[in-house]
């Protein structure tokens, strides 16, 4: 039974854990495509070094979130940003 627990305890913790991973390829392919705003992590995300699990995002970063929950995609696709429209500030 407690193995049971712990197995649900740590599916409960990977779902938690948050609902993109960026990592350095990614950037590098936002930067091969030439994408137009993404120079380093804060791109998309609000902290210099984010942390894996615990990063929170801007709005660029949220687009992304939403464009894969939109897409039904299993990984976040850099490429989308193409469509990427910024707000008018």
């Amino acid at each position: 039974m407690r193995v049971i627990g712990g197995m649900v305890l740590a599916a409960v913790a990977v779902g938690l854990a948050g609902p993109a991973a960026a990592d350095m390829a990614m950037q590098k392919k936002a930067k091969e495509l030439q994408i137009a705003g993404v120079a380093s992590c804060q791109s998309c995300h609000t902290d210099k070094m984010p942390k894996k699990g615990a990063a929170s995002v801007n709005a660029m970063g949220k687009w992304l979130v939403d464009q894969k929950a939109a897409r039904k995609a299993k990984e976040i696709d850099v490429a989308w940003l193409k469509d990427y429209k910024p707000a008018a500030k």
